[in-house]
């Protein structure tokens, strides 16, 4: 057997044997996790949710799914959410309410800066484990407008200045979209935040051995967009 076959033999055994049992796989918050898991809703569905959950937030006519204590009881036994979500640790972008989804509709990653490159195991080993063990379709890497992490970066490279503890290497993980980002005309600030998520779009998306295969055989979808604090819009940009 390749390395290749070896890599995706884990899941489809689990999934056969599922299915010679006589077992399926619900999808949703009631789902139960059972290893390795089986597909979710494609990516463009989950899309098109989070879409018409962020239109709703945006209206104002939320409908604030699965929130309440009843809610959470049947997610006791394991958690089948739709997509990974890699956001700011920023307490102004909490994504499920911006998208008005409910408690196992999303896997949520939060760094600040929503920082890919340079954050390590921990944040890419949660993405990699909601698309092996989660079997989400969907990762979005969400940036959001007046990101502090993002203000500081362009500050600590035009002071440079010493920044204490683990500050300054979370700040220096953002300092190659600041420099990538000075070539474009217009606000420094937001070209930044543009650039910081189409970086990290671009760093998932070729990220092996997990991210870059399942994109490549179009299992997984890798998209980024803002979140505009002002007007409660999230607009897609890669």
């Amino acid at each position: 057997m390749t390395d290749r076959g070896a890599g995706l033999s884990r899941r489809e055994l689990v999934r056969g044997a599922a299915f010679a049992a006589g077992l399926t796989f619900a999808w949703g918050p009631v789902a139960r996790a059972a290893g390795p898991a089986a597909p979710g809703p494609p990516a463009d569905e989950v899309l098109r949710r989070l879409r018409e959950g962020n239109e709703r937030f945006v209206k104002g006519a939320t409908v604030s799914p699965r929130r309440t204590p009843e809610d959470f009881r049947p997610l006791a036994g394991g958690q089948r959410p739709m997509a990974v979500i890699v956001g700011c640790s920023d307490s102004r972008v909490p994504p499920e309410i911006l998208f008005d989804q409910g408690v196992g509709d999303l896997f949520v990653v939060r760094v600040a800066g929503n920082v890919i490159g340079g954050a390590g195991a921990f944040v890419k080993g949660s993405i990699e484990y909601g698309i092996v063990e989660l079997g989400v379709s969907l990762v979005m890497v969400l940036g959001h407008s007046e990101c502090g992490a993002i203000k500081a970066a362009i500050k600590h490279l035009d002071d440079r200045d010493a920044l204490p503890g683990s500050i300054g290497p979370l700040v220096n993980s953002i300092r190659p979209a600041v420099l990538k980002a000075k070539s474009r005309p217009g606000d420094q600030l937001d070209n930044t935040i543009r650039v910081n998520v189409e970086m990290g779009v671009g760093q998932l998306r070729n990220l092996p051995p997990i991210v870059a295969p399942a994109v490549q055989r179009g299992a997984v979808k890798v998209v980024g967009a803002v979140y505009d604090l002002s007007t409660g819009s999230v607009n897609p940009i890669a």
